[in-house]
């Protein structure tokens, strides 16, 4: 009973492949599944890593903009507040401060009313006449000249209406400056003054004077003093010579390149130790100047020698 009219079970022929069916292994069998799955793991994650890449890319360029902007903002803190880098073409400063050398300018300390010291080395803007500079005509399309606005404006450019010169402070309001005694030396209130940061073979001054410094005001000098246009040869200019503290840009208080040159300007004793003057000022009665004036060679400044996100165009001045 229970198989009747049915044949038993193992006596059924099994499914097999039809006669005509080209040899191979049988349907269902793991051989045909195992391969598509794995192909199209590969390929999704080819796909997924080429998205990823794509979106990197878009980020990237998304993030160039917002950094070209960080780094104008910056610049322009830094030169309008902190701290300028002057590169100096001349020799001028010589040996203190050489050719090729960067000097690092505190712009921050004018800022909370400090006025320059003797001995120290400031840039101030022109007090009128000491410079000549010729303007050519520009030849600049509209876009070109707006640009280059924009990074004079921060400092990335140069500026052809920048004017500054960079000196040693020798004597500051109520001093007496003078040159020369009996042995070639410059006196400040009657000393003599000990100059070791004079260019090799260069006396103190070739041109004798005296001049009682106003207050409110600096006599500057260069070191090399052979070749530097400082306040000798400007005597008959409007303030005899003598700079505004007003038009104090900044102290250079150090070297920051090359390498081999990095090291702060320190003031000297010889200059800081001098007793102040009594209170009063005006200029000596005889005052003496004149003679050729040397010529000055460009001063190059700039903000992003120490910033190398986007690179440095230096701003121009002059010695």
């Amino acid at each position: 009973m229970g198989t009747r009219g049915r044949g038993r079970l193992a006596d059924r022929p099994r499914a097999g492949p039809a006669p005509d069916a080209p040899p191979g292994p049988a349907a269902g069998t793991e051989e045909d599944a195992a391969p598509a799955p794995a192909v199209r793991g590969r390929a999704e994650r080819r796909r997924t890593a080429r998205r990823a890449a794509r979106r990197r890319r878009r980020s990237r360029l998304r993030e160039i903009p917002l950094i070209v902007v960080v780094a104008l903002v910056v610049a322009l803190v830094m030169k309008t507040f902190l701290v300028q880098v002057f590169v100096i073409p001349s020799g001028s400063m010589e040996q203190t401060i050489q050719i090729g050398d960067r000097v690092l300018v505190d712009k921050f300390t004018p800022w909370f009313g400090a006025e320059p010291e003797r001995g120290e080395v400031v840039v101030f803007k022109d007090p009128g006449g000491w410079l000549e500079r010729e303007h050519g005509a520009s030849t600049d399309g509209p876009v070109l000249r707006a640009a280059k606005q924009v990074l004079t404006f921060v400092g990335l450019l140069p500026s052809d209406s920048e004017q500054d010169l960079i000196k040693r402070v020798i004597g500051v309001g109520g001093d007496t400056v003078e040159c020369c005694d009996d042995q070639g030396r410059v006196s400040l209130n009657g000393s003599p003054l000990d100059e070791p940061y004079l260019a090799l073979g260069n006396p103190p001054s070739r041109q004798p004077f005296k001049v009682k410094v106003p207050q409110g005001r600096l006599w500057v000098m260069g070191d090399h003093r052979d070749v530097s246009a400082d306040s000798r040869f400007h005597m008959g200019n409007p303030g005899q010579g003598t700079v505004p503290v007003s038009g104090v840009v900044g102290r250079a208080f150090m070297i920051a390149w090359p390498p081999g040159r990095v090291h702060q300007l320190e003031v000297p004793v010889s200059l800081s130790s001098v007793a102040r003057a009594p209170a009063g000022g005006g200029i000596a009665p005889n005052s003496a100047g004149g003679g050729p004036v040397p010529e000055e060679p460009p001063l190059v400044m700039g903000v992003l020698g120490i910033l190398p996100i986007i690179g440095r165009r230096a701003e121009r001045a002059r010695l």
